[in-house]
């Protein structure tokens, strides 16, 4: 008996491990056995990689071929495994020497023809193997500029199976230039032609809120009435946070690399802004997968923004799993297969009307909805959840005349960008050392400390008492606080900023 090895990944979230693929000859009868719990996809890789072999000259054993993915314990999934099952069939019919399949790890899904395709978390999939230890990888062509972003690891690209025997025997080919001939089904957006803030038309109170949500990673709740600008205000969050740092970038680009989209070779180096559609379900939200679930729109606004416009016309199952993740920034979900847990540290912001009609609490307009209807419709954004909004900001209709007077040039961007950068490196430098790098971070315990005494303790104290603002409204009024003496330049919060902070946090979704 013949037997040979191959290096690949088994990917469970953005977790993993190495896994062995061996490939034993023996005596027998024809046949191909592949076991070590493959799913469909990777079972169907022993008539793929025979097809592949045959169509370029290089024959399958004609005689029992056994191939084992070890740890057999582990379920594995994807066609990821095309190249590394090859490789150990080739080193053990004798067409390529051993020690290239043993040092790398092989990532790549073959064509019928042979070509290499692309696969599905290059980048999560190199920086477990390079944790592992392993120093060399060989990988889809077309996906070489995004292996590369794995610093520590060499990297082979792969363009054909040809290529493949010849990376075995130590000749791996030149990088290409040119990149993958297939298109790719998913791109990751240019980010170059953001819309500006010098587009809002007035709503001086709805800039200030985003201003203050964006300097201290606050959640954000915009209510009124329809047209005043709540999308529009949403839409130009992400502009004004800073790029992200190193070890984010790299985060949140494993993440796009596992939802299969296509990275151009290039970090991920803006906030994701991630808005999907109310009629969204739940497993498009937290994730989901037969067996092994995929990351889903929460875990792709990671570092980033998850704006749910309409927010009402949501599923209420859909808006109460984002308890969890808002408190923890993780998100577990089980499956047959077993627990797979995403990072989900993402910045809310929800967008709704009053009522249906959505003239409730609006000033000169005619509400036509009936008070249980409107209850109704507020109901259906629970709570708990209302509860975890660090600020709830109600806009109001501006005529435009008064507007263009008031503001005849709306600050851009760019320059509200320059002070949320300033606050956030006041709050980095007062944080310095415990971990935490925002305000909306801070644990309630270590936060509530900080409160201007004895004042601030007691207007809390009341507002608590009254049922305004429940125990963790507390935390979060103290949160806003700490912000809006950052951007004020404060070392420590005064009443003002308190005041500031409780109007800001008290424009309540259930009181408007």
């Amino acid at each position: 008996m013949t037997n040979a090895s191959a290096w690949s990944v088994a990917l469970n979230g953005m977790d993993g491990q190495l896994v062995e693929v061996e490939a034993a000859l023996g005596a027998g009868l024809p046949k191909t056995v592949l076991v070590g719990l493959p799913d469909t996809a990777l079972y169907e890789a022993r008539d793929r990689c025979r097809a592949a072999a045959t169509a370029t000259g290089l024959g399958w054993p004609s005689q029992l071929l056994t191939i084992n993915l070890t740890p057999a314990s582990l379920p594995k999934a994807g066609s990821h495994y095309d190249l590394a099952i090859m490789a150990a069939v080739l080193v053990a019919s004798g067409a390529a020497p051993a020690h290239v399949s043993r040092e790398a790890v092989l990532l790549g899904e073959l064509g019928l023809d042979g070509r290499v395709r692309r696969v599905r978390g290059v980048l999560p999939a190199l920086l477990v193997a390079r944790d592992s230890g392993r120093r060399r990888a060989i990988v889809p062509a077309c996906q070489e500029a995004e292996a590369r972003l794995v610093e520590g690891l060499e990297i082979w690209g792969v363009a054909t199976l040809d290529e493949l025997v010849e990376a075995l025997n130590g000749r791996p080919v030149l990088p290409r230039p040119g990149g993958c001939d297939e298109e790719a089904v998913h791109r990751w957006p240019e980010q170059d032609d953001a819309p500006d803030l010098s587009d809002v038309v007035g709503q001086p109170e709805g800039r200030w809120a985003l201003e203050v949500a964006a300097a201290g990673g606050h959640h954000l709740f915009l209510h009124g009435a329809p047209g005043l600008g709540k999308t529009m205000l949403a839409m130009r969050l992400p502009g004004l946070l800073p790029d992200l740092g190193a070890d984010e970038a790299l985060e949140v680009s494993a993440l796009r690399s596992l939802a299969g989209e296509d990275l151009g070779g290039q970090l991920i180096r803006r906030p994701p802004f991630a808005d999907p559609h109310y009629n969204a379900t739940l497993a498009s939200m937290v994730g989901g997968g037969s067996r092994l679930a995929r990351p889903g729109a929460i875990s792709l606004a990671h570092r980033g923004v998850l704006f749910l416009d309409e927010a009402p016309e949501f599923s209420p199952r859909v808006l109460d799993a984002l308890r969890t993740p808002l408190e923890s920034g993780t998100i577990s979900i089980a499956r047959s297969q077993g627990m797979v847990r995403f990072p989900a540290r993402f910045q809310l912001v929800l967008a709704a009307n009053p009522c249906p009609c959505g003239q409730s609490g609006t000033p000169g307009a005619l509400c036509q909805c009936t008070p249980m209807a409107v209850r109704r419709y507020r109901e259906r954004i629970s709570g708990p959840i209302v509860d975890r909004i660090d600020i709830h900001q109600h806009l109001m209709p501006v005529r435009v005349s008064v507007a263009s007077v008031l503001d005849p040039s709306p600050e851009p961007t760019a320059v509200v960008a320059q002070r949320v950068a300033a606050a956030r490196d006041r709050s980095r430098a007062r944080l310095t050392g415990t971990g935490w790098t925002l305000n909306a971070e801070v644990p309630g315990g270590i936060v509530r400390k900080s409160l201007p005494a004895p004042r601030g303790t007691r207007v809390l104290d009341d507002a608590l008492a009254k049922g305004r603002i429940s125990a963790r409204g507390v935390d979060k009024v103290a949160r806003i606080s700490w912000t809006l003496a950052d951007l004020a330049g404060h070392d420590r919060i005064d009443e003002d900023d308190l005041a500031a902070a409780m109007g800001l946090h008290g424009g309540e979704w259930w009181g408007v």
